[in-house]
């Protein structure tokens, strides 16, 4: 079944055609990727499907029977509510028919000296129980927890007002709402914006299981990777669509690069043939050559020329060159500890890094990634502990939120008061590579982009030639083929890599360790970002727990690993048990509701109330059974 068919869809502004003639449909639970360059018009096809603005031709048909929900990529929500009181209104007529029902079973028990009124009240109870069953009422309470703590709010915060949020907060609020509400056809703006690693994976499990359609624009590449059954491409004002997830695409699309890069140089060659047998039978100016020139020439002019095969747009050029080759010995971290008066932001960190390593920083934001980059960049003081530098050690920083440029200056004069050697010509070839043209190069770095600060940042990240580089989010902002470039560019580094990443597609391509900064220190992982989730996930890693090697240790080490695995066997019963239980209880609720329906029942005040009173204990003891099952959940997958 299709939830939405797009016929022909066309829009322009201002005569500039953003994309013309798109087709493609949607199917039932079927969840599809959106990726494109920056300014394709991913966002300006949503706004079409939302009805927010109108196509210049083409068709939308979506049956009307098909709810649809929208996250914006920038949401904003004003509320006194609670957390938890805003995303419980998603539930609010489950919740309102739960009330009806508890206020229709009291006036039954009140009528039952009137049995002429109860038919039609008892009727009206069926239809409120079936409705409620079927709208899963009875587990809604746990999935709401359950959203708010896989987006990543504790308890504490359910109860903080929604106007005391961040905006990433904020936002996850909106998110939370969104997906309670089920909607049969959900498109969604980059919805990993403000969520740290834990939550995406939670998100990325629940869009995998999500009942409805899923269409989603996102730079998260290895998001797409997770989630997502189709990509569809919007480049040159055209739609491809390729089977697979995100890394299935860029195969496709390299091949099919390919392939058109092939039949180009072919048809190139062909017409090149041509033209000098053109020539030649001109050059012999008989009649019958002249002729033939002519007809090579027309059957020439009627060939569909291909245009030069392009992998999306002119991609930024860039290559990291260190001046000098620094020693082996890049970094020493000694017993390194940072503090703000009594807020301890690290402590003890000791760690080593080495000539052409690629080291990936990860771990939960406030954790102090950032003010470790600081301490090692010298901007500010650690509170004790030593960091010593290697021999010609040259490290350049690339910070995140571009504090390094002026945003007074211009593009042009940005690089040029750097570098004030070069000619005219050498920095508008750089500007070029960069994807600065014409009068681009006059505009004030205030007015840029966030992806054109990144790709200006990058550009005197190049310049400086240095041979120990330590970047604070790279990718943010920059558009998947420009991500593209800078993950070759940095694979092909001959220095050395310190870099604080939540884009786990990047960290796999690129780190060759990993290190992951907790509240208890630095564990150090070899390998990428696959890597580190296996030795993670991994209930003894050999690289953080030593092997024993005597007997005590032995003996030690195998009575833990038998407690363990009696606590998991003991979990798992557990779950086994109350899920028993949830299915009793809910059996017995049905019972209960029944019984009210009969009519020895509904006439027997005295019953009626007992049979209500149980129901009421047994529902109780129902979502206490739900909450700890969602609980005993999330202690398995972590485990």
């Amino acid at each position: 079944m299709k939830v939405l068919n797009i016929s022909q869809l066309s829009k322009s502004f201002v005569g500039e055609t953003i994309f013309e003639n798109l087709s493609f449909s949607v199917n039932h639970r079927e969840k599809v990727g959106l990726v494109g360059s920056n300014g394709t018009g991913k966002t300006t096809l949503f706004r079409i499907l939302t009805n927010q603005i109108s196509a210049d031709s083409g068709s939308v048909m979506i049956p009307k029977t098909i709810r649809v929900g929208y996250l914006k990529q920038n949401t904003h929500i004003t509320s006194e509510n609670s957390v938890y009181d805003e995303v419980r209104e998603v539930f609010a007529p489950i919740f309102q028919m739960e009330e009806d029902m508890r206020e229709l079973e009291h006036e039954i028990a009140a009528q039952s000296a009137h049995p002429d009124l109860l038919p039609r009240l008892m009727e009206r109870y069926a239809h409120l129980q079936d409705t409620y069953t079927k709208a899963n009422g009875y587990a809604c309470e746990s999935e709401l927890r359950g959203a708010l703590r896989g987006l990543g709010f504790s308890e504490e915060e359910f109860s903080k007002p929604v106007n005391q949020l961040s905006g990433g907060q904020k936002s996850r609020v909106i998110l939370a709402k969104l997906l309670l509400e089920k909607a049969d056809l959900l498109l969604m703006d980059e919805p990993t914006n403000h969520l740290d690693l834990a939550a995406i994976e939670w998100l990325e499990k629940y869009i995998r299981d999500y009942p409805g359609a899923v269409l989603v624009i996102s730079h998260d590449r290895y998001f797409l990777d997770a989630t997502v059954q189709r990509i569809l491409h919007l480049h040159h004002q055209q739609l491809d669509s390729f089977p697979g997830n995100y890394s299935d695409f860029i195969v496709h699309r390299q091949k099919l690069y390919a392939e058109l890069e092939k039949r180009y140089m072919i048809q190139q060659k062909e017409i090149k043939r041509q033209e000098v047998m053109i020539r030649d039978f001109m050059d012999r100016k008989s009649a019958r050559s002249i002729r033939q020139a002519k007809s090579r020439q027309k059957m020439l002019d009627r060939m569909k020329k291909m245009d030069t095969p392009s992998s999306e747009q002119d991609n930024m050029k860039l290559r990291f060159s260190p001046r000098i080759k620094s020693g082996n010995e890049v970094l020493q971290i000694s017993d390194l500890s940072k503090s703000y008066g009594d807020q301890e932001i690290f402590r003890d960190l000791n760690f080593s890094l080495y000539r052409q390593e690629r080291i990936g920083l990860i771990g939960p934001n406030g954790v102090g990634k950032t003010t470790l980059f600081r301490v090692l960049l010298g901007e500010i003081l650690q509170s004790a502990g030593e960091v010593t530098f290697g021999h010609h050690v040259h490290a350049a920083h690339f910070d995140q939120e571009h504090t390094n440029l002026n945003p007074n200056k211009t593009i042009v004069d940005e690089i040029w008061d750097e570098n004030p050697t070069f000619d005219h010509y050498r920095i508008r070839s750089l500007l070029a590579r960069f994807l600065f043209f014409g009068d681009d190069l006059f505009k004030e770095i205030d007015a840029l982009s966030g992806g054109e600060k990144a790709r200006l940042a990058l550009l005197k990240l190049m310049l400086s030639e240095a041979n120990f580089l330590l970047m604070d989010e790279p990718t943010n902002h920059l558009d998947l083929e420009s991500k593209e470039a800078l993950e070759n560019a940095l694979m092909h580094y001959d220095g050395t890599l310190f870099v604080i990443s939540h884009d786990r597609y990047f960290l796999n391509r690129v780190a060759t360790r990993i290190f992951d900064l907790t509240d208890h220190g630095i564990k150090s992982y070899m390998g990428n970002y696959n890597y580190y989730l296996e030795k993670k996930n991994e209930i003894v890693d050999a690289s953080v727990d030593p092997i024993p090697t005597n007997k005590t240790a032995l003996k030690a080490e195998r009575k833990r690993k038998k407690d363990e695995e009696k606590k998991k066997r003991q979990q798992r019963k557990n779950l086994q048990e109350l899920e028993n239980a949830i299915t009793e209880k809910e059996a017995a609720i049905e019972d209960y509701h029944s019984q009210l329906c009969l009519e020895e029942v509904y006439t027997d005040p005295e019953r009626s109330r007992l049979i209500h009173q149980s129901l009421e204990e047994t529902e109780a003891t129902l979502n206490e059974a739900l909450e700890a099952w969602t609980e005993l959940i999330e202690i398995l997958e972590e485990e």
